[in-house]
């Protein structure tokens, strides 16, 4: 049977990820529906081994824990949204990220971003809330090359206000001059047809519902957008611990729990004060662009692999760029970093595949330190190859996670 038969197959099997029902609790999905898009992936991939493995896999394809739910499934439902969570669990993703942060009165929600608010749900179209913004909407001045521009905090907000909310596609349009085209801004290559009415979520509530699924937790701690302590005595510390405290408080066990940061001073906080959780913690990579990382350069990695390792890091998570590489054959190969991670007993997870768009002119950042092999998107699966099976990343973040986990259910990755 040819990959599109076997696309069309699954389509009628399965049906396409979305629209979606709400699930039941309790009702987790014993056998992913991953929908056309991997299938396409194979068909657009240049011709060889791997290709041919992949495109004679019929599944069975099931839940994995290699396969990361990246905000949901951002590459057609609203980031962090009830929708986006459970399309990601009928995917196949068996871990599912909530980005954490807090509200006006303390109160931790999921956000990619504490100020955010403006490009994915729908404050500015509500008078009242906008007015609470940090800023307003100021409209784009063609004249002077001014752009349109807002901020809206969750922290501007109270968790009562913030629930009144509906969640969007992420985007905005600096060309804009009223708040309807403002927020009309996803990018091309995503879609609004899933967006009209997002459902927001706090976090206790993503954690209710990720159990559900039957899915395993990986809450980022977002680094605060206002000086701390937030409102007189909320510190970053007693942030840190409310997070793990929402997963004690609904009975999860912490080995379900993959607690991230960027932050490595939260990460050894945990390990001082809850080393249950800090066992998987998930260190965030991003020296590269806060102290100059370069990947091909050991000199630069403050602190280095061993030295993360010695201080209790279990878990590093830097971006797919940051561990590839090409060779003198202009082959997609592991990169110094990564070696050197595992070589000091680093697990990796890696961050985020569907995230660049279409790859047929070399994809973006996360594919900018092997652009020059990248010619078509199906080379996602290759790179998605290399990190697995000569990275050894324990598992992936995707904004589509039908790709991760067609690729962990046809190469046998647990």
């Amino acid at each position: 049977m040819s990959v599109v038969m076997r696309c069309l197959v699954s389509v009628l099997l399965f049906g396409l990820v979305a629209p979606l029902p709400a699930m039941a609790q309790g009702d987790a999905p014993a056998q992913a529906q991953l929908g056309p898009r991997p299938f396409y992936l194979v068909d657009k991939m240049k011709d060889g081994p791997l290709k041919a493995r992949l495109a004679a896999c019929t599944g069975p394809f099931h839940k994995t824990d290699f396969s990361i739910a990246h905000r949901g499934a951002p590459l057609q439902f609203p980031e962090h949204s009830a929708e986006s969570y459970r399309a990601a669990a009928r995917m196949g993703a068996g871990v599912i990220e909530c980005d954490v942060t807090f509200t006006k009165d303390r109160q931790l929600v999921c956000r990619h971003s504490q100020c955010d608010l403006h490009t994915t749900t729908n404050i500015l179209s509500v008078p009242e809330l906008a007015a609470k913004c940090s800023q307003g909407f100021v409209p784009a001045d063609p004249a002077t090359g001014r752009k349109a521009s807002a901020k809206c905090c969750t922290s501007d907000i109270t968790l009562a206000e913030f629930k009144t909310l509906s969640a969007k596609m992420d985007g905005l349009n600096p060309a804009a001059t009223t708040v309807a085209d403002y927020q009309n801004g996803t990018p091309r290559w995503r879609t609004d047809l899933y967006a009209a009415s997002g459902t927001l979520m706090t976090h206790a509530e993503s954690i209710a519902l990720i159990k559900s699924l039957g899915a395993k937790f990986t809450p980022e701690l977002k680094a605060p957008e206002v000086a701390m302590p937030f409102d007189g005595d909320y510190t970053q510390e007693k942030y840190a611990t409310q997070m793990l405290e929402e997963y004690k408080t609904a009975g999860i066990p912490p080995s379900d729990v993959f607690a991230q940061s960027f932050g490595l001073a939260d990460i050894l906080y945990w390990v001082k004060t809850a080393p249950e959780f800090a066992a998987q913690a998930v260190y965030l990579e991003d020296r590269y662009e806060k102290l100059g990382l370069d990947p091909n350069k050991p000199e630069t990695w403050k602190p280095s692999m061993p030295e993360l390792k010695a201080q209790g890091v279990k878990i590093l998570a830097p971006p797919i760029t940051t561990m590839l590489a090409l060779n003198d054959n202009n082959e997609i190969v592991p990169s110094a970093y990564a070696k050197a991670a595992k070589a000091a007993g680093l697990d990796l997870i890696g961050w985020s595949l569907e995230r660049d768009g279409p790859l047929n002119k070399g994809g973006g950042f996360y594919h900018s330190s092997v652009k020059a092999a990248i010619d078509r998107d199906g080379d996602t699966l290759t790179v998605l190859d290399v990190l697995a099976q000569q990275v050894g990343v324990r598992g992936m973040f995707s904004d589509w996670p039908a790709t991760t986990t067609f690729y962990a259910s046809c190469m046998g990755v647990k």
